[in-house]
Formats: structure tokens, C-alpha cells, sequence
């Protein structure tokens, strides 16, 4: 007689995960869905084997929400190795250069980094697993075969030196969404004339989020279920970057028709906001040119507003 599989639950919140290091993102969430019997859940934003920290799990209706935790700035602690190149610019690769490290003062150090600060251009490294004309670069890469690939422009907010020994260069990056760390490496590297790749990475926030608790997967795996819902936190907390503006009864009416509405808000340069109905999280809006908020993403049913 066959046992009857326990029913998955319909489990709301953000679960923020220390993701350990040779593991992919996809086996993380795998691990994580299971442990909660999650009906559905998602990640925001792969981090490779090599790369532990923080990987948001999304569980039910806040999966929705995931790209904007996905389009947020990313805070990144590094360990460059000076003088040395690999193929895959990580210490997964190979090493195809070994060059002399001249003795580089602290100034040299922080000049250097502080030219790739702001609005920088760059090139995705081949072993990356952005798609050129539908193509994966990695899957290429490991066929030996390059192709050209178009710049992109990010933006480095913060680049600075946490120590320097023994050729190991440690820094602290906060950056915007698609920058490629092992890209900005080798950059760096070739700056300094001796080249570098990444020997350690580790996320350590998102969207700044770096003052809550992460759990790592052995403590996961020693809880009950009710100890496991405890450590989810809801969407506000998730998307507290991101400014609040308050509807009233008439704006969030249209905005569940899909229609964009004026708010005697100032809102400046930002682009999502959070907004709020009767004292409840309503969804996200994006501001357009002309000062309006846009649906984006709604949480709440049409019926609770008539």
C-alpha cells in the first residue's frame, strides 16, 4: 500500500537564505521548497557554486514581487587574487597568466578603484550565463567557441578596500543589477597591470536588507515547521528600499483597472514605489515620465475595493 504524499502548502513570505558555497542557486531552492512543503517558490537572482550569501526564496503571491529584489542595488564582499588570470576569471578556471606583483602602496590601491566608481561600461565574460542571439555564453565557452558581446552600462555605488596581503586584494562592492563581479576583477586587474580573478565571493545584502538574518541550510534542516514559517519575513520588510506612497479609495480603484494615476506625491528620481491601502500593502508602482503611478504588480484581489 503506497503512502499518500503530504499536500504542499500555500505558503506565503521571503525566506532570506546563506547559500552555501558549491551548491547552485536551483538545488538551494529545491532544498529550501522541500523543507517548507511549499506549493511554489523562486529565487531572485542566481549566485554561482562559488558564491555564498544571500539568496531571497520567494514562497506563493511574493514570488510576484521577486524582480524588484532582482532589479535592486547588490552588496558583495570579494577576495581578488593579484597576478594571476583564469579562464573563467574565478578560481573555478584555469590559470593562463601568471605575472609579478609590483609592491603596490594603499593610494595605488584605492586610485585605481576609485576609477571604477559610478557609471561604468562592461563587457559580460564569456562564462557568464547571459544569452547573445539566444545562445548561452557559458555553454559556448566550454566549446572553446568566443563571440562578440555587446557592453552594458552599471553602476558601482561603492568600491572600497577592506585589506591587502599576500596578493589578495578584500573588497566591499555595492552595485547595480547586472554587474558581473569577475568582469569588474579582471578590470581591475588589468588597471593594475598584473591581472586578477575572484578567489572568494559572498553576497552579503540586497536591496538593504543586510541588517536581518539569514539562515543557512543545516539550521533549516533542524527545525519544525511552525520554527521554519518564524523565519520568513513579509513583502514590506522585503521592499522597504523602495519609498511608500498612501492611495486613497478612488486611486487604488484605477490602479486595478490597469490604469495609472496622479498623487500629490514628490517622488523625485525613483522609479518603484510601494503602495498602501487601508493600512495594507496594495503592490508596486512605476512612476512614468510625467510624474503618474503606473500598476506594476498587484497583491491584493480587485473585490476588496468596490
Amino acid at each position: 500500500m503506497s503512502l499518500q504524499k503530504k499536500p504542499r502548502r500555500a505558503l506565503n513570505g521571503i525566506l532570506l537564505l546563506d547559500k552555501p558555497l558549491e551548491l547552485t542557486s536551483n538545488a538551494a531552492l529545491q532544498i529550501v521548497k522541500r523543507l517548507f512543503n511549499a506549493e511554489k517558490a523562486g529565487h531572485t537572482g542566481s549566485l554561482d557554486p562559488l558564491a555564498s550569501g544571500m539568496l531571497p526564496i520567494c514562497f506563493g503571491q511574493t514570488t510576484k514581487f521577486s524582480q524588484f529584489l532582482l532589479e535592486a542595488n547588490k552588496t558583495y564582499e570579494v577576495t581578488a587574487r593579484l597576478g594571476q588570470k583564469t579562464t573563467t576569471g574565478d578560481a573555478e578556471g584555469e590559470i593562463i597568466a601568471d605575472n609579478p606583483v609590483p609592491e603596490f602602496s594603499m593610494d595605488v590601491l584605492n586610485e585605481a578603484c576609485m576609477s571604477f566608481r559610478g557609471l561604468i561600461s562592461q563587457v559580460p565574460s564569456m562564462y557568464s550565463a547571459l544569452k547573445v542571439n539566444g545562445q548561452v555564453l557559458y555553454k559556448l565557452a566550454r566549446k572553446g567557441i568566443t563571440i562578440e558581446r555587446p557592453s552594458r552600462q552599471v553602476t558601482i555605488e561603492v568600491l572600497e578596500i577592506l585589506d591587502y596581503a599576500n596578493y589578495e586584494l578584500k573588497m566591499r562592492i555595492s552595485c547595480s543589477k547586472g554587474t558581473y563581479i569577475r568582469t569588474l576583477v579582471e578590470d581591475l586587474g588589468d588597471k593594475l597591470g598584473c591581472g586578477a580573478y575572484v578567489s572568494q565571493l559572498r553576497r552579503s545584502s540586497i536591496a538593504g536588507l543586510s541588517e536581518l538574518k539569514m539562515y543557512d541550510l543545516p539550521t533549516l534542516e533542524n527545525l519544525e515547521m511552525d520554527q521554519l514559517d518564524a523565519c520568513l519575513i513579509d513583502l514590506s520588510t522585503a521592499l522597504q528600499g523602495f519609498p511608500i506612497v498612501i492611495l486613497q479609495r478612488t486611486a487604488a480603484h484605477y490602479l486595478q483597472q490597469g490604469q495609472a494615476v496622479s498623487l500629490p506625491t514628490v517622488l523625485g528620481q525613483q522609479k518603484w514605489v510601494q503602495m498602501y491601502y487601508n493600512d495594507q500593502f496594495f503592490g508596486m508602482g512605476e512612476v512614468q515620465p510625467d510624474g503618474r503611478i503606473a500598476p506594476s504588480r498587484l497583491l491584493r484581489a480587485k473585490s476588496l475595493v468596490a
